[in-house]
């Protein structure tokens, strides 16, 4: 684990030119910040009926030990209650609440993929203690101070404004409250960042255009991911965000990260 302390840095020269054109980036492209939502969206709907099968090929299986790790780190219990950001498809809120949490509310902007996370609650016969909801993680329509815990995986990359959703991920936390996020992030180890790439640009577009019809959300996929700020740079911006405890762990040499971060 990595403890984080503030350091002097000057990352944010990025973001202030973006505000000042009203721009973001959408991948490798810069599009009008009022599009990305809808561009992401129509990402999301397009891969949902395979998003679960092409997890499992593009990291061989390994998301399923990196969401064990998340669900760890969060020590589920029969008082926690958990909103899950980002969560369609269900799959940390079935692993909380197979862990022993209390209630999970899954809430997520793209209806498609909640759609498959509602036919896979019922086919395991998971009807209690989860809800399903359709909403903006920068605007959360939840009263402040309402969760124990606060879940994001594989999601924050593709908000428009990740300082608004963490913002409001603690201002709906309780104090004491628990802030975990997981996600890729940038390879630490040397030699693995070019064997990455090259798997990423290449193999994982053709998976996607194989498995899901979709070559192009999947190299939009690989982007974002690489557009996404380094370790120590989210780290600032959660701290930036009010959290205290701010921490992470690498996993895979880097390929993923889970971030760590306490409302007090």
């Amino acid at each position: 684990m990595v403890s984080f302390m503030r350091e002097p840095h000057s990352d944010k020269a990025a973001a202030k030119a973006e505000d000042a054109t009203h721009t973001t980036h959408f991948g490798y492209r810069d599009v009008d910040v009022d599009q990305k939502a809808d561009l992401v969206g129509g990402v999301f709907s397009s891969v949902a009926s395979k998003y679960d099968i092409m997890n499992d090929l593009m990291s061989l299986g390994v998301h399923r030990l990196w969401k064990a790790d998340l669900i760890k780190k969060l020590a589920p219990n029969g008082h926690m209650k958990l909103l899950d950001v980002g969560g369609g498809t269900g799959d940390i809120a079935f692993r909380f609440l197979d862990a022993g949490g209390a209630e999970v509310t899954v809430y997520d902007i793209n209806e498609d993929m909640l759609n498959v996370g509602r036919d896979r609650a019922i086919d395991k016969g998971c009807l209690k203690g989860i809800d399903w909801m359709q909403g903006d993680a920068e605007k959360l329509p939840f009263a402040d101070a309402t969760f124990d815990a606060y879940t994001i995986a594989f999601c924050i990359r593709n908000v428009t404004h990740i300082e608004n959703a963490l913002s409001e991920a603690r201002r709906v936390l309780k104090p004491g409250g628990h802030f975990l996020c997981l996600e890729f992030s940038h390879v630490e180890v040397a030699g693995l960042d070019k064997i990455y790439d090259a798997y990423s640009f290449s193999v994982l577009p053709e998976l996607g255009r194989m498995v899901a019809g979709d070559r192009e959300s999947y190299e939009y996929l690989a982007q974002s991911i690489r557009r996404f700020p380094d370790q120590k740079t989210f780290a600032t911006k959660i701290e930036d965000a009010g959290f205290e405890v701010v921490s992470y762990d690498n996993l895979s040499g880097g390929i993923a990260c889970i971030h760590s971060a306490w409302r007090t």
